[in-house]
């Protein structure tokens, strides 16, 4: 076989019509070894090149002869000195950093270590066996692919809606998905899928992984899975599980259609990326890529031992920061995701982490330094989960401009307010407005805060309702994975119960938490599935059920009909109303040459809060009312409306409060738009109030909005 040279970028497996250049970084390795392998399982190894040239740390090779759905590896040579922080091993086949597409599934088997399993000295000990036959390989791909004119839809993010999915959790029961295209990215792309997200007003979908992922050996032993996928391998392929098409490689140009297909919808594509661990572990995991091609080069160790991790998502290591290559990795991973496969943005796994320098959490890290000056991601959706275990790794609030942040704070107040916890209402206020004490001082504004009550991560919004305890017996830990998040729900029979004033409360109570969310200031966020009552049966980490328990059932009774219902009215509430999607945040100030101000807020008493009422702990009932400006718009029945004031009455109490309604100007009418002890969450016609009272049920929230006659 001809070997030319090559050249050493762009790095990974690139075909340029003729042949294929490799080039891959290790900067301590004396030697590699590129790896061609064929056969009906891949495991045929039928040729193997050491890279002539060298430069700057980047070993590359020319191969004319090879072509697209090429498999391939690397062995890398160098030093097996833990101690020190090297870990090449040559019997180990590695994948591609850079790798496009990988082709089959990881075989557990102890040929994966780097060390032998065992051994008294663990992994000071070197293993000898060649791993390629339990290992994935690595696929040359050409990226053609006919986008047409597939545009980034480029919504602003206060017209945003965030819709957190699952690719096979998704479409895996779908009844009018083909039974063939259920729990791929084909299915998603299935005209009854789109239909129903644009029937919420669903503007992006933020998919849970999507990179190629390990699943962890201590879970296959029990015969479990890695259904969430946080346990990323390969920062570039999409993971092939989710491809209907089973050949090597269709992954890509199938995770591309249905890009295309949502993009036609207007509905961006938003993808969760782990890059602050890798499925590698700590000291003790295997060896499959980074950790065998330059183990100091791409992870943090600890400077007194380095032959152990810095670990800062709980997950065994951490990728090095500091290292150029380990950066450029990252960056040159997520322009490739929103060039070469049209994604619209990012949600980052732990992002804390990415920010950590040697003096801990940095707002001016390398990484949030470059992404604030490329030219292609600073234009994108970014949006951090802003904590990680480490020390000060809480960082809510903290992330800088062009960020926007999961704001777990948002969660928890939320959650305590409607639970009937004491709890200053000051913080229910700010978490309702925007968050302004959390983003405004850092220049940042409303659309900083992603609002969400419930996540992949903990319960369902029905089990949030259902449960004072999770129940995560079927994960095999005897329940001691988890958090237990409600302590004291209070809502009567734990878990499925024929109680109709049990079932009644909590059916509110979903729509009460529903409504706060999408009425809040704020980027929304839902759970998929939490709009029809989907159960976990109590499980608040699904992280290994790939089954029933984590997948949508689309069978609806009644009750789950009606709250779906419910959902695609209050997503049109969100859609209809420019108060709700503000851009900057409110002062307290009057507007225009009203004498209301921009924002107000009230006791039951129709006087506006004092200082004590903000500091009662005991502060249940409160109404919010939103002057907005002047427009012309029309309401869901087509008429015509002028003004875009709102009021929102919030009862978290157990006792009917009557609200007296705040003033307004004699040929204006309150009118009542959304009472969540309704089942559909409104009365038709919708009333226009002529008393200045209304009496709000127990648990329940409110929408009124100004009626004036043109």
């Amino acid at each position: 076989m001809k070997v030319w040279p090559g050249t050493p970028f762009p790095l990974g497996a690139t075909w340029d019509g003729q042949g294929v250049n490799f080039a891959i970084f290790s900067e301590t390795a004396t030697k590699v070894e590129l790896c061609l392998f064929e056969g009906p399982d891949g495991n045929r190894e039928t040729a193997r090149m050491v890279a002539p040239e060298q430069t700057g740390g980047v070993w590359h090779v020319y191969l004319p002869q090879v072509r697209p759905g090429q498999l391939y590896g690397y062995r890398v040579y160098g030093p097996y000195e833990p101690t020190q922080g090297h870990r090449f091993n040559p019997a180990k086949l590695l994948l591609d950093p850079y790798a496009k597409a990988i082709s089959g599934e990881l075989r557990w088997s102890d040929a994966l270590f780097g060390y032998t399993v065992g051994h008294p000295d663990a992994d000071l000990s070197c293993d000898g066996r060649d791993s390629a036959a339990s290992m994935p390989k690595s696929i040359v791909m050409d990226d053609a692919f006919d986008w047409h004119d597939d545009a980034h839809p480029r919504t602003a993010w206060n017209n945003t809606l965030i819709y957190e999915m699952h690719v096979k959790g998704f479409t895996a029961l779908h009844p009018k998905v083909p039974k063939e295209l259920r729990g791929t990215y084909a299915g998603l792309a299935c005209p009854a899928v789109i239909d129903y997200l644009r029937s919420l007003e669903i503007t992006a979908v933020e998919l849970m992984p999507v990179q190629r992922f390990v699943q962890d050996k201590y879970l296959v032993d029990r015969g479990l899975t890695n259904y969430w996928g946080y346990n990323s391998i390969g920062f570039f392929a999409p993971e092939a599980r989710y491809a209907s098409a089973k050949r090597p490689g269709q992954d890509v140009p199938e995770f591309k259609a249905m890009v295309k297909v949502l993009h036609s919808a207007r509905i961006e594509v938003i993808l969760d990326v782990v890059y602050n661990h890798t499925a590698e572990g700590n000291q003790l995991g295997p060896t499959l890529c980074f950790r065998g091609i330059d183990n100091a080069s791409y992870y943090q160790l600890v400077p007194e031992n380095q032959r152990y991790y810095r670990d800062y998502a709980g997950c065994g290591n951490s990728p090095n920061m500091m290292h150029p290559r380990m950066l450029q990795l990252i960056m040159d991973s997520l322009r490739y995701w929103v060039q070469e496969m049209h994604v619209d943005g990012f949600r980052f796994d732990s992002a804390s982490t990415l920010a950590r320098t040697p003096h801990g959490v940095d707002q001016l890290g390398a990484f949030l330094d470059i992404i604030q000056q490329d030219p292609v991601l600073s234009r994108v959706k970014l949006i951090a989960e802003p904590w990680d275990l480490g020390p000060g790794g809480y960082q809510v609030g903290r992330f800088p401009i062009l960020w926007a942040e999961w704001n777990g704070k948002y969660r928890d107040t939320v959650r305590r307010y409607w639970k009937g916890d004491s709890v200053q209402t000051s913080d229910l206020a700010y978490r309702l407005t925007g968050s302004s004490d959390l983003y405004e001082q850092s220049g940042r504004r409303p659309l900083a805060s992603i609002n969400f009550v419930t996540a992949h991560d903990g319960f369902t919004l029905s089990d949030l309702v259902s449960y004072n305890d999770k129940h995560n017996e079927a994960n095999g830990e005897e329940n001691h994975d988890g958090t237990n998040e409600n302590r004291s729900w209070n809502c009567g029979a734990e878990g499925s119960t024929d109680d109709p004033s049990v079932l009644a409360l909590r059916a509110r109570q979903q729509r009460n938490y529903l409504a706060t969310l999408l009425l809040s200031e704020g980027v929304p966020m839902l759970l998929a599935g939490d709009e029809i009552g989907r159960t976990q049966k109590g499980n608040n980490n699904a992280y290994c059920q790939d089954n029933e328990i984590s997948w949508i059932n689309w069978d609806l009774d009644p009750p789950h009909q009606q709250l779906l219902d419910y959902s695609r009215f209050i997503t049109n509430l969100f859609r209809q109303h420019p108060s709700l999607r503000r851009r900057r945040f409110f002062h307290g100030r009057k507007i225009r040459n009203d004498k209301n101000k921009d924002l107000s807020w009230f006791r039951p008493d129709g006087k506006e809060m004092t200082d004590q009422d903000w500091c009662n702990p005991e502060t249940h009932c409160l109404g919010e009312r939103l002057a907005g400006d002047a427009i012309e718009a029309t309401d869901e029945h087509g008429n015509r409306i002028i003004d875009d004031t709102l009021l929102m009455l919030f009862n978290a109490h157990y006792e009917s409060v009557p609200f007296v309604l705040p003033a307004h100007r004699p040929e204006q009418r309150w009118e009542l738009v959304l009472d969540t002890q309704e089942a559909s969450g409104r009365r038709e016609p919708s009333p226009a109030l002529e008393d200045d009272r209304y009496v709000v049920t127990p648990r329940s929230l409110v929408m009124l909005r100004i009626r004036e006659s043109a």
